[in-house]
């Protein structure tokens, strides 16, 4: 699998808002993760196109923290980047952002994200939807970003070549 950046391109490392922090996700964060995520179950279904079925309430602590190693290595690897979204003091894990290659012809990236159920009505998911667009505008080098769920319902999505 190609690199989604240039070898000698810094990955961008992460930004901070008045009231998040987004970083890149470790196997460190499986405690926290695995909260947001059990805590989330219903809210999280379908949420993300390229994880039909996911989360799973069977989901084990030891499941989660093969797929945040998983995450870590992709990114060193630099063929795909998960972040964490946390609270400022990172005593709670808000949500979830992935920087993935491309699935559609004629997109140089597809970004998607999450936020925990306990955050749903607070207004984080449009902020944090925001500040990833102009992020992601500002510091990856990509031209066309795709943001399904976002700009694409299910239905237009499937429907790209």
């Amino acid at each position: 699998m190609a690199r989604l950046i240039p070898r000698d391109m810094e990955v961008p490392h992460g930004v901070e808002t008045e009231r998040f922090r987004i970083r890149p996700i470790t196997i460190h964060d499986t405690v926290k993760d695995y909260d947001a995520v059990m805590t989330s179950v219903d809210h999280l279904k379908g949420c993300l196109f390229d994880s039909p079925g996911w989360p799973s309430r069977d989901l084990t602590l030891t499941q989660d923290m093969i797929d945040l190693a998983w995450h870590q290595k992709e990114g060193q690897l630099r063929r795909s980047f998960a972040f964490a979204v946390t609270s400022l003091d990172e005593s709670v894990q808000l949500g979830c952002l992935y920087i993935d290659p491309p699935s559609k012809e004629g997109i140089d990236a597809e970004v998607s994200m999450w936020v925990r159920a306990s955050e749903a009505d607070t207004g984080l998911d449009v902020e944090l939807y925001e500040t990833v667009r102009r992020w992601v505008d500002c510091e990856w080098p990509f031209d066309r970003v795709a943001y399904p769920g976002r700009e694409y319902t299910r239905e237009e999505w499937d429907a790209l070549p």
